[in-house]
């Protein structure tokens, strides 16, 4: 720790010092807003640049209409000035090469009222920046009224698997964050966690395949769900409602509200969602005592869920002056939900006899909470980019969970079959999140460097308790129960430096984390730890051909350590005969990633890639080594996966009324390594997967989309998947007064179902997974308020007053 204090102390001195050091050589612009009806208050003052009109910097004018920009670089700049949504002063270019005072500037008191359709430009629903693809979530209407995770789930390129397990073109071991925030679960947890989040609170994902030294050295790519934030001046808001249905009802319901001035920026967001839905598993398992058939297993399991979710946003940014800003950001989730199971099951001798028949039945009650708390501040230093910004964090998960199992036996030859077996599961989880981080950008001799430290602490306590309830009593049952307790330091720090030379762009970095962790089984009183230290590199080159066509070349090496989820050894029964459980011997798992991209028209891109990654952490539906005749659900180590790929995003304008966006995604993954005596060497086959979301303009304010996708078949290390279609559709009618009705359909043919086999030594799985994803949705959103529309014009580069709250990289 002591070196960890001397490493932060150091840091901050020579950043400092840096800092004081900074040449500024800067200049003032001043001016006065007057007015005939004497209203010179709270108007946007735009500091434009003389030359290209991109904007430089904001402000506001005070009580008598005065207003001042502080810091700015010599040249020449135009003013504009906007109030209540109008235009009411527009200059002419002027040169600054000291202070200077522009006097008193006349608004047009009869400007008209800015229509907001000539400010705001649609995006389109996919599109690619800075390295990332992004998906516009708010832009979609197929993705009204569902969850975050049935948006993430029929993504471009991402791959959900029977067990709820997120995949990226191929890659396992994706991190997903919420506002820059990394979510510490995984597999279902994280999938309910996702359900239990509107669509309608979601304003974009981003997809971030190589992420560089600035971003947590953590997983294979990065999914960042960004929540939506209105930037506008003055008070605004926006509700919807939504109510959908499948095979059950489905309500997504959304409250946002932000108030803007010169000074403070307070957001608010509340959304409930209830959502009731199924998971229908039928399994075909066989087992074989070397060649020879042995038993075996037909089971239909019935899982039905009722999804209660309460997510509450709250903030505040301080812009103190033109130079500091403090943030604060709270955030609270509440997600109950009840499933109820049934689960029948067929048991066949050796002969292919029906010889006898269990039942389970599953009645539980989870309730998961997660808060949290970020305060920033962020130190604009000058106009051209060098600032400094510090982040602290504290967030708390828990869980409890409470699970009823009742079993029942019959023997088909009439002979005396076991008692009834009555499980029930108590089982109580929290987690502590802390960090601290800062980051400091300067530009020197055209060279822009980045560079921070962060650390973070966190424990995880999870307490699970078994108890045999046959007898009519409680009868603690240890082989089942255990308390498992985690411990996790990690301290980074990063440097990236970026320059252009003509038509190149290079940009390096490197970052170093230290890594710490503990862990206690206190059922069985055993210990672990470990610490190590790793560097990972980050390298991206860019090269404009010419006007039509650049290339870009990029690197990084990731890790992946394991979830705290994949390492809690707590089991999760779906009948006697099969479970799942964690594994808290996983180690980390590390990753080299290549991309190679060329932009055709800055429209069509077309990327090549390749990752190697050691010790690839994969669930796995294997045969126990210790109990006869039960499979276990658990995460394993696997000795290496290697990834070809070939990935293309070609948008189309068909005609002025018909856009069209298309992916393609092609790759082969090969793995190696050995789980329950199952050897894999070089395992794996060519698939690919494509989707065309279509867009239409049918006048009088109508809009309709229409999209799909098809996955060909899959070889996931031990699992071979089958092909899956599906398609989705949407009609959207804005009207005038801000608000629109849409209606949607998922998954029109009910054709997006999970079909696969799974093949271990002595063992053959045949399972296919279905969902309520066949559902009609009614959505209506209405927005009001009176702020400025014109600030939407901003850029982030541009933007002096940025929202902060879940910055993702440090």
């Amino acid at each position: 720790m002591l070196k960890v204090i001397h490493f932060v102390t150091s840091f901050l001195l020579i950043l400092f010092a840096t800092m004081a050091s900074a040449q500024t050589d800067k200049i003032s612009i001043s001016g006065q807003l007057q007015s005939a009806d004497g209203n010179v208050s709270d108007a946007v003052v735009y500091l434009l640049s003389g030359t290209s009109q991109s904007l430089v910097k904001t402000e506001y004018t005070d009580a008598n209409g005065n207003f001042t920009f502080q810091h700015i670089a010599k040249g020449s700049y135009s003013i504009r000035m906007t109030q209540n949504n109008k235009t009411i002063y527009s200059g002419t270019a002027f040169e600054a090469s000291t202070d200077v005072n522009l006097g008193l500037l006349s608004a047009d008191v009869n400007a008209k009222q800015l229509e907001e359709v000539t400010i705001v430009k649609a995006r389109p629903y996919i599109e690619r920046q800075d390295g990332k693809t992004i998906l516009n979530v708010e832009n979609s209407i197929a993705a009204v009224g569902s969850s975050a995770f049935e948006v993430l789930e029929r993504a471009p390129g991402v791959n959900v698997d029977a067990n709820d397990n997120i995949s990226l073109r191929g890659r396992s071991g994706i991190i997903v964050q919420i506002d820059g925030k990394p979510t510490p679960m995984s597999g279902t947890n994280l999938a309910n966690y996702l359900r239990g989040i509107p669509s309608g609170s979601v304003e974009k994902i981003e997809f971030i395949t190589n992420p560089s030294s600035k971003y947590d050295a953590a997983g294979t790519s990065i999914i960042n769900i960004k929540m939506k934030k209105d930037k506008r001046k003055g008070t605004n808001g926006s509700v919807s409602v939504a109510a959908g249905h499948g095979k059950y009802v489905k309500s997504n319901n959304n409250l946002s509200l932000n108030h803007r001035n010169k000074n403070v920026n307070l957001f608010g967001n509340y959304s409930f969602a209830y959502r009731e839905g199924f998971s229908k598993l039928l399994l075909d398992r066989k087992f074989y005592e070397g060649d020879a058939f042995n038993s075996a297993f037909e089971q239909n399991n019935n899982l039905k869920m009722n999804f209660r979710n309460h997510i509450a946003r709250l903030g505040m940014d301080y812009f103190v002056n033109d130079k500091h800003t403090i943030g604060v950001l709270v955030s609270g989730v509440n997600n109950r939900f009840d499933p109820t199971g049934r689960n029948n099951s067929e048991v066949y001798d050796a002969t292919g006899a029906r010889v006898s028949n269990f039942q389970t039945e599953n009645h539980s009650h989870d309730k998961w909470h997660n808060y949290s708390a970020n305060l920033n501040y962020k130190f604009v230093i000058d106009t051209v980019g060098t600032e400094f910004t510090t982040d602290l964090d504290f967030a708390s998960y828990g869980n409890k969970t409470e699970q009823n199992f009742d079993t029942t036996y019959r023997n088909y030859d009439g002979s005396a079959a076991p008692n009834p077996y009555r499980l029930f599961g108590d089982l109580n989880g929290d987690l502590n999140i802390y960090a601290i981080k800062s980051d400091f950008v300067k530009t020197i001799n055209k060279i822009k460097f980045e560079t921070g430290i962060k650390s973070s602490y966190v424990k995880a306590d999870n307490n699970l308790k078994y108890y045999n309830r046959s007898s009519g009593t409680d009868v603690f049952d240890p082989s089942k129960s255990n308390h498992f307790i985690y411990k996790e330091n990690i301290n980074a720090a990063y440097v990236n430096a970026s320059k252009a030379f003509g038509k190149w762009n290079v940009q390096l970095g490197l970052r170093i984390e230290n890594t710490n962790i503990e862990g206690e089984q206190l059922a069985y009183n055993s210990t672990f730890d470990d610490s190590y230290t790793q560097l990972f590199p980050s390298a991206l080159v860019s090269y404009a051909v010419n006007d039509k066509n650049s290339v870009e070349f990029n690197y990084s090496r990731r890790i992946q350590r394991p979830s705290y989820d994949q390492l809690n050894p707590f089991r999760f029964y779906l009948d006697p005969t099969t479970y799942k459980e964690g594994n808290p011997f996983l180690t980390a798992q590390t990753t080299h990633s290549i991309e190679l991209t060329h932009v055709l028209n800055q429209k069509i891109y077309t990327t090549l890639s390749y990752s190697r990654t050691e010790d690839n952490i994969t669930e796995t539906i294997s045969p126990s080594q210790t109990e006869a005749q039960v499979t276990i659900q658990t995460n394993r180590n696997l000795t290496s996966v290697d990834i070809y790929g070939l990935y293309l995003i070609v948008p189309t304008a068909v005609t002025k009324w018909w856009d069209s966006t298309n992916n393609f995604n092609f790759y082969v993954a090969t793995y190696n390594g050995n789980v329950a005596n199952t050897p894999l060497s070089n395992a794996g086959n060519f698939t690919w997967n494509v989707s065309s979301t279509n867009n239409f303009k049918l006048g009088n304010g109508f809009f309709a989309e229409l999209g799909g996708e098809y996955r060909a078949n899959e070889r996931y290390a031990f699992d071979k998947i089958e092909p899956i279609w599906f398609m989705n559709s949407g009609l959207q009618k804005k009207f005038k007064n801000k608000s629109s009705l849409k209606i949607a359909m998922t998954d029109m043919f009910g054709t997006n179902r999970i079909k696969a086999k799974v093949n271990f030594t002595g063992y053959e799985e045949h399972f296919r997974v279905s969902r309520d994803t066949r559902v009609v949705t009614l959505s209506y959103t209405y927005n009001f308020g009176n702020g400025n529309g014109a600030a939407r014009r901003r850029t982030g580069g541009a933007d002096d007053i940025k929202q902060r709250a879940g910055q993702s990289n440090g």
